[in-house]
């Protein structure tokens, strides 16, 4: 009797992961627009859908609530999975969230895996990009960005996207204002996930600035367009300045995450060379693009393993397995 009830548990624990695993991948596919090949916008593009520019995040929808693409988006869920599996304490905040498209994925992650304790924070000043500050951050001098109007989305229509989700609750909360108004003073306790979007070295820099120290050990730091010279200046500022040496992991052609070390940040390990970051960094640009050998795979999963980073060994994985779909 004893069997039969541990095989009825297995069935329903396994019948209960599919379709959680269901309603993230319909979730995924519909906010970045996949579902329906939502097309870019015109003038941004020739205004024809490209799944390949989707997946990348490399166009900006006309109708769909993120433009991180799938990419970007699957990456999210893994550290958010991973941060949910390993009980790493705090909640999900994005500095700079347009229609509100990641930020509504991790609610919706946070529902299906049934947790209760963790809240999403949507922080953006829903008035698109701030003007640079070339004095303060001269970095910044001749960006544009807030001249772009499409950047603009209310904080009344991002509230409304979630409600057409049903994932508007009292686990969503809005810091609404420019980063150097409402970060510093926001009532966050934790953070096991701090994604940065926003653009400028200023927005980047502030962010990890205010909210960096909040992350746990163990938590992730995920920076969105690492393409853009004024984040990557940020990134690598703020990360001198506090002696991060934490290997910079590629996320496609675009972001960049980092996992928080289980030591206090006060305390960080000089131990990593640049030469070992970048030869990692490197590492896992040929697991994405298919051109590690099973060999080396094998055998650099097993060091990471060894050395108790289940996080690397896992996303090596992810990334090796996948380019070989």
């Amino acid at each position: 009797m004893g069997t039969i009830q541990n095989n009825l548990q297995d069935t329903n624990a396994a019948h209960l992961i599919h379709l959680r695993d269901a309603y993230l991948d319909l979730l995924e596919q519909s906010l970045t627009g996949m579902l329906y090949e939502d097309p870019p916008m015109y003038p941004l593009s020739d205004g024809h859908y490209n799944p390949s520019w989707r997946a990348t995040g490399a166009d900006w929808p006309k109708n769909a609530l993120t433009m991180i693409g799938q990419e970007r988006m699957q990456n999210l869920r893994f550290l958010a999975s991973e941060v949910l599996r390993k009980q790493i304490p705090g909640d999900f905040i994005e500095t700079g969230v347009w229609r509100g498209g990641a930020c509504i994925y991790l609610r919706g992650i946070l529902k299906a895996y049934d947790c209760h304790d963790r809240t999403v924070w949507v922080a953006d000043s829903f008035a698109g990009l701030p003007q640079p500050d070339a004095v303060k951050y001269p970095v910044d001098h001749g960006n544009n960005l807030y001249q772009v109007s499409q950047l603009a989305v209310s904080i009344d229509e991002v509230q409304k996207n979630f409600v057409r989700y049903g994932l508007l609750d009292q686990q969503v909360r809005f810091l609404h204002g420019w980063f150097h108004e409402t970060l510093p003073t926001a009532p966050i306790q934790a953070l096991a996930i701090l994604r940065l979007d926003g653009d400028l070295y200023e927005s980047t820099f502030e962010a990890l600035n205010a909210l960096y120290h909040k992350v746990s050990p163990g938590g992730y730091v995920v920076v969105d367009d690492s393409n853009l010279f004024g984040c990557v200046q940020a990134i690598n500022d703020f990360r001198a300045q506090h002696a991060i040496q934490a290997p910079i992991i590629p996320i496609g052609a675009i972001g960049v995450y980092w996992e928080v070390p289980m030591t206090p940040h006060n305390e960080q390990t000089s131990s990593v060379s640049p030469d070992v970051i970048a030869m990692m960094n490197t590492l896992f640009q040929h697991a994405r693009n298919g051109t590690l050998s099973e060999e080396i795979f094998v055998s650099t999963r097993k060091l990471f393993l060894d050395a108790g980073n289940q996080g690397l060994a896992d996303e090596l994985a992810n990334l090796w397995h996948a380019s070989k779909k």
